[in-house]
C-alpha cells in the first residue's frame, strides 16, 4: 500500500502525479512516470529521463540467468553496462570474467562494473531500481570501466 501525503501549501505536483486521480498501490508491470516499458530477455524494464540521466526499474524473474536470457539479444560474451542503483527485493549474484562473485541481497545498494554475468537467486523476482547515463554510467560514477583488483 502506497502513502500519499497531501502536498504543502505553496507546493504544486508535476503533472504526471496530477493526472492520476485514483491512488492505486504500484505494482510490477505499472510505474508512473516511466517514458519507456518493455521486456528485454525476459526481464520487465521501466526508464524514466532525470536531467542528463535515467532511473529505471528492472525487475528480473526467477531463475533469469544474463548469459541464457539476455546475451543472445545483445552479442557480447559478458554485460557491458555499469549498473548503480538498489536493490529493492530478491537476490542476484554477479559473476565476472576472472571468477570473482559478488552477491547481492535485497535490500542493498548495488555498483557491478562492466564485464559481468549475472543471475536471480531463489524463487522470488530480483527488483532493481537503477540509475544511469546509459553507455556513460561507469564515467559518471567514477567506476572502472571494467573489474579490476586493486
Amino acid at each position: 500500500m502506497r502513502a500519499t501525503k497531501s502536498p504543502r501549501k505553496g507546493l504544486r505536483r508535476s503533472a504526471a502525479r496530477r493526472s492520476s486521480s485514483v491512488s492505486r498501490p504500484a505494482s510490477i508491470t505499472d510505474v508512473r512516470g516511466a517514458d519507456v516499458r518493455r521486456d528485454i530477455g525476459g526481464v520487465r524494464l521501466e526508464v524514466g529521463r532525470a536531467g542528463e540521466g535515467r532511473v529505471k526499474r528492472m525487475v528480473y524473474p526467477p531463475g533469469y540467468k544474463w548469459s541464457v536470457d539476455t546475451k543472445p539479444h545483445v552479442g557480447t560474451d559478458y554485460c557491458m553496462h555499469a549498473h548503480v542503483g538498489f536493490l529493492v527485493q530478491g537476490r542476484i549474484d554477479v559473476i565476472y570474467s576472472d571468477g570473482c562473485v559478488e552477491v547481492f541481497e535485497a535490500p542493498q545498494v548495488v555498483a557491478v562494473a562492466p564485464g559481468h554475468d549475472g543471475h536471480v537467486v531463489g524463487g522470488e523476482s530480483a527488483v532493481l531500481i537503477e540509475f544511469d547515463f546509459e553507455g556513460d554510467t561507469a564515467a559518471r560514477f567514477g567506476m572502472p570501466d571494467a573489474h579490476r583488483h586493486e
